[in-house]
């Protein structure tokens, strides 16, 4: 076949689905045309997933799904696809967050996902595609992926979440004031609950404050320890319970020189009401 590029499985997860959606079309003796009429789609689309082009979106791979009669296979190996937009790390980690025993946060600049409304994460995922740092389908995945991981908060037992905020996490604005309201009343709402903690690390702390940037540490069912911390461009996850301890240690540290938490309330009801 003319011009018929040669595609390596083992490269990566996009090319394994590419190799894979190809194969089967190849053994039904379709054109990328014939089945891009099956799926709803064009045969150029077809093409540009089945050479690594374009990531499958999650409509494209249950389409898949269905005209080959794969049952889900397809959805859940474009998820492997999309998850590589993810840092580094961060695909592993959200494993071991949904059995963790105990989560701990600190976030600096914005709301972590974990407490997000729905209109706040669409927010931001407005402004990565509009930065051009995301495609739209990349960045309604990781909204869905926001919504996924506050499901699995909800099992039994229920994870105790600590939460430790810097106060730029509060100043800064996302969307308009409602939204903004909105996701101030999800964080009080968020205290109220019996499992939970949220403190605000304020800036008067200076010098005094132990950690300046994010990180996340999981206590195990087990009781062992995990750390996840991101930089601009990757994730790195900690699964040594020696090497987290320090971390631990900070995070105690902080939370003692944070605002305690009916302080810390009160200046999040202070913000909503527009009182800084």
């Amino acid at each position: 076949m003319v011009n018929r590029r040669e595609l390596d499985p083992e490269s990566g997860p996009g090319a394994a689905f590419g190799a894979r959606l190809r194969r089967l079309r190849d053994e039904r003796d379709w054109t990328q045309e014939e089945l891009g009429v099956r799926l709803g789609c064009s045969g150029s689309h077809v093409s540009a997933v089945e050479i690594g082009r374009r990531s499958p979106t999650r409509r494209f791979a249950t389409a898949v799904d269905r005209v080959f009669g794969t049952g889900d296979q397809f959805e859940r190996q474009s998820l492997a696809v999309r998850q590589t937009a993810l840092l580094e790390g961060f695909p592993e980690y959200l494993g071991h967050e949904a059995r963790a025993a105990e989560i701990r946060l600190y976030e600096v600049g914005v709301i972590p996902g974990l407490l997000q409304t729905p209109e706040y994460a669409s927010a931001l995922g407005d402004s990565t595609v509009k930065r051009g740092v995301a495609l739209r389908e990349q960045a309604d995945e990781r909204v869905a992926l926001v919504a996924q991981r506050q499901a699995s908060l909800g099992r039994t037992p229920l994870p105790l979440i600590i939460v430790v905020l810097d106060e730029s996490c509060l100043l800064r604005p996302i969307g308009d004031d409602a939204l903004m309201s909105a996701q101030f009343t999800r964080l009080l709402e968020f205290s109220e609950q019996p499992n939970t903690v949220v403190q605000v690390a304020p800036f008067s702390i200076g010098v005094r404050r132990p950690m300046t940037l994010p990180v996340t540490i999981l206590t195990m069912p087990d009781r062992s320890l995990m750390s996840y911390a991101e930089s601009a461009n990757r994730g790195h996850l900690e699964r040594d319970s020696a090497s987290v301890l320090p971390i631990l240690t900070a995070y105690h540290q902080l939370q003692a020189e944070s605002l305690t938490r009916p302080a810390s309330l009160g200046m999040i009801r202070h913000l909503r009401k527009g009182t800084p």
